[in-house]
């Protein structure tokens, strides 16, 4: 069952803002707007975490939660949030309980690895933070393929070293759970593992985990789309690097950004070169075509347990059409095109007519209008909300609906993005399939 949080602030933008991240992320998410609603929300919703805003106009933040806690009356932690904060605020906020503090303006990186690792601790706020954020475990790559042959057995020629590793393929492709399987196989299997993105909010929270992980011993970790450190993270990185030597394997992850941020000299050489130590690269689907039919069945039989979708089986003839597809969003792709499939509620077997739509629509997405859309007979203002419109539908579709994966693909910070797509009047939740 999702966790439940409850969001406490005087501000609506900003209340339902945060609302929205944390629903996308899968919380379940209760708001109030003032001290008032709070209390009578915090009884009836029982919730799991508690997001509380300093400065309210009927009580403040912080005499609500000295009044619970003095009542000995809440049994979740309590992060709060401050759009004045100051060492003093935070200072008593602590004392009476507080579990972290946040100002606003609210990183939205920060805030979300805040809430994991708050939720993670449970309810008792007195636990101290356990900076082991271990992957989930992840199955060997799937196919029988030449190419993902040549995946096992290069992963398995890396693992048995030491070194840092560079994982490297498109977006989609299986990158992180390569990385994943690579570490689960290594010598430092039985090390502390972690995984950090390396969005600059993220990565910075990320970093402070890590260096309490190396304090207790030889480590491991993932870091998750390198090409996305900014210059001071990256000096960061290779600080740590040089002070944790021979105590630390990097797996490294990026996709082809990193290329290009290295030849314009925006990505420093020494760094690249402690990850790049060796060198993973995650074919694309379309090098490993032979592979689809077995992910295409794959997909089918896990869909339906995991989402409670029906199963429908997926002829030959159908297979056989999926293997000719571009597929330029690889495994995301194939994975949203079963999905589609299996939606139609049909009990029937896949028809070869009913996918080619689906293919089309979604090679529609990727390649844009036509030239004689009716888009190009707009004014330029309006065509651009068009265009934009579209695009962030195409986008969001193919990241599963996730906000957070469409701001690493469109590269937006994730509060922009927020605000472009309620102006464009997209609901991540209610997409339309005639959008």
């Amino acid at each position: 069952m999702a966790a439940t949080i409850l969001i406490v602030d005087d501000e609506p933008d900003i209340r339902e803002l945060i609302g929205e991240i944390l629903a996308d992320e899968e919380y379940r998410t209760v708001l109030a707007a003032n001290a008032a609603e709070a209390r009578r929300l915090r009884q009836q919703e029982r919730p799991d975490l508690i997001l509380l805003d300093v400065w309210m106009p009927d009580t403040d933040g912080i005499s609500l939660l000295r009044e619970w806690r003095e009542a000995d009356d809440i049994d979740c932690p309590v992060v709060m949030i401050s759009g004045h904060g100051s060492v003093e605020a935070a200072v008593e906020a602590t004392r009476h309980g507080a579990v972290d503090f946040i100002e606003k303006p609210i990183a939205m990186a920060r805030l979300l690895d805040t809430v994991r690792k708050t939720l993670a601790r449970g309810r008792s706020s007195a636990a101290p933070p356990d900076p082991r954020r271990s992957p989930p475990p992840a199955p060997e790559p799937t196919g029988r393929s030449p190419a993902v042959e040549q995946l096992r057995t290069r992963i398995e020629t890396v693992a048995a070293t030491a070194c840092n590793v560079l994982i490297h393929g498109e977006a989609g492709s299986g990158r992180t759970r390569a990385a994943r399987w690579l570490l689960a196989r290594s010598p430092t299997a039985t090390a502390a593992m972690i995984e950090i993105g390396c969005e600059p909010g993220e990565f910075d929270a990320g970093r402070q985990d890590l260096h309490r992980l190396i304090e207790r011993g030889p480590a491991a970790i993932i870091l998750d789309r390198i090409e996305l450190l900014d210059s001071s993270a990256q000096a960061a990185l290779l600080k740590l690097l040089e002070q944790a030597a021979g105590s630390l394997r990097v797996v490294a992850v990026a996709g082809p950004r990193l290329e290009r941020k290295c030849a314009r000299g925006d990505f420093d050489d020494g760094l690249f070169h402690r990850l790049a130590e060796s060198r993973v690269d995650v074919p694309s689907l379309r090098q490993r075509r032979e592979d689809i039919p077995e992910l295409a069945r794959q997909f089918a039989e896990e869909l339906p347990e995991s989402e409670r979708l029906p199963y429908r089986a997926i002829p030959v003839a159908a297979q056989n059409r999926l293997r000719q597809h571009h597929w330029q969003g690889n495994l995301h792709e194939l994975r949203n095109i079963v999905r589609e499939l299996l939606l139609a509620g049909s009990d029937r077997p896949v028809e070869v007519d009913e996918l080619d739509q689906l293919l089309a629509a979604s090679e529609r997405q990727e390649f844009g209008p036509e030239p004689h859309s009716t888009l190009f007979e707009l004014p330029l203002r309006e065509a651009r909300e068009a265009f934009e419109r579209q695009y962030l539908i195409a986008r969001l579709k193919a990241a599963d609906g996730s906000v957070g994966q469409l701001a690493e693909a469109v590269e937006m910070e994730r509060t922009h993005l927020y605000r472009k797509l309620r102006q464009l009047g997209i609901d991540p939740k209610q997409l339309d399939e005639g959008d």
